[in-house]
């Protein structure tokens, strides 16, 4: 109970600073919305429109790549303006819809839509091609409206909204995706590449920034005073530990949460994520207490914790991942446990992973978490005594 009581307390203390609160809360979300959409933005392409005058069928086509899920549409006033675009880099590609085009597909006539890309560009090649399918499928109602008018009769507006609802009634051909590669090595892209990877990063950074209230408490001869109540030295290591563990857990649980609910992040078998995130959490608490008996101040030691929060996720593949670097590197990341979680969360996330694929690298994580954890209760117990 007494342990109860020190974590209460050590808890009510980091809940009043506001500073902690946004490490904590606001900046893990922060970074995943950022990481997230910056590398989920390589299957969105930006791309450029220019209407130059086509009528009615020009607007639908604007309206047909605005709401392509691969397309990300900005309106420009001309073509020389699309081009510099184009050039800046500010659009991959862009599209030109010429003067009269309505009324020349009306009369039967061949109209070309320009394409604005870089023939050496691998990305505006792929944004082209997006475009093009978009324009292909807008051809083929077109196409179908101009048959029927001219083989069956009736006005080409009138067959073109019967194209529409016939085509709202045509049973599509369905393409599911499934990953048949069973060794991948790097994480899937978007927010399911940012949120564990950040997860892996805020909960061993706050721990580490949490180090300076152990500082704190010991320069205020808290400590001393608990044992005088009399408190055993164990009751109160205990109780710091458990308060780390909470901060880490709650964090993590804040991360998990909102990215399974906002960004749509599916975490893999429950069993095994909740296992990882506990034993991360476990991790955490170890280096977080070891930081707070290792500096002498609290500006020591959120500075420094700082640093080798960065540094250790730098390394163990919180920032790029290992698969990508050389043989050394990747040996040299998995000296950290950051390299090991990111390890994990890959088989889960990437390879369908269960609580016993993950076994290794949860048991090196528990190593991680039982050295950090003995050392920082050692120094504790000898500041102590």
């Amino acid at each position: 109970m007494r342990s109860l009581a020190i974590a209460r307390a050590s808890l009510r203390r980091i809940v009043r600073d506001r500073t902690a609160l946004f490490f904590l809360l606001v900046l893990p979300v922060f970074v995943i919305l950022i990481i997230g959409a910056s590398v989920r933005g390589f299957t969105v392409f930006k791309v450029g429109v220019v209407n130059e005058g086509a009528g009615p069928i020009g607007q639908q086509l604007t309206t047909a790549l605005r709401q392509s899920p691969d397309l990300n549409v900005h309106v420009y006033p001309d073509s020389r303006a699309a081009t510099k675009a184009v050039a800046r880099g500010e659009v991959l590609t862009a599209v030109v819809l010429p003067a009269g085009m309505d009324a020349r597909i009306r009369h039967g006539d061949v109209v070309t839509v320009g394409i604005m890309t870089e023939p050496a560009n691998s990305n505006q090649q792929a944004a082209a091609t997006a475009v093009d399918s978009v324009i292909a499928g807008a051809g083929a109602r077109i196409q179908a409206a101009l048959f029927t008018t001219s083989h069956v009769g009736g006005t080409f507006a009138a067959n073109l909204v019967k194209v529409d609802a016939l085509a709202g009634r045509i049973a599509t051909v369905g393409v599911t995706t499934v990953r048949v590669e069973r060794t991948a090595k790097i994480l899937p892209e978007g927010y399911s590449y940012s949120a564990p990877t950040m997860l892996v990063l805020f909960v061993f950074l706050s721990a580490l920034g949490a180090g300076a209230n152990i500082i704190e408490t010991r320069r205020l001869g808290m400590y001393e005073r608990m044992a005088a109540a009399p408190v055993h030295i164990r009751t109160i290591v205990f109780g710091e530990f458990l308060t780390f563990t909470l901060v880490a857990l709650a964090q993590s649980a804040l991360i998990v949460g909102v990215g399974a609910a906002v960004f749509g992040v599916s975490w893999g078998n429950p069993l095994a994520a909740a296992s990882l995130v506990v034993t991360w959490a476990l991790v955490g608490a170890g280096a977080g207490m070891l930081a707070g008996t290792l500096f002498k101040t609290p500006e020591q030691s959120s500075a420094a914790g700082t640093t080798l929060g960065i540094v250790f996720g730098m390394l163990g593949g919180c920032m790029w991942p290992l698969a990508i670097l050389s043989n050394a590197f990747r040996e040299v990341g998995h000296v950290v446990p950051q390299a090991w979680a990111v390890d994990a969360w890959t088989d889960l996330l990437s390879r369908g992973g269960t609580l016993v694929s993950i076994a290794p690298q949860l048991s090196i994580l528990a190593g991680f978490a039982a050295l950090f954890t003995g050392a920082a209760v050692l120094r504790l117990r000898r500041a102590l005594v």
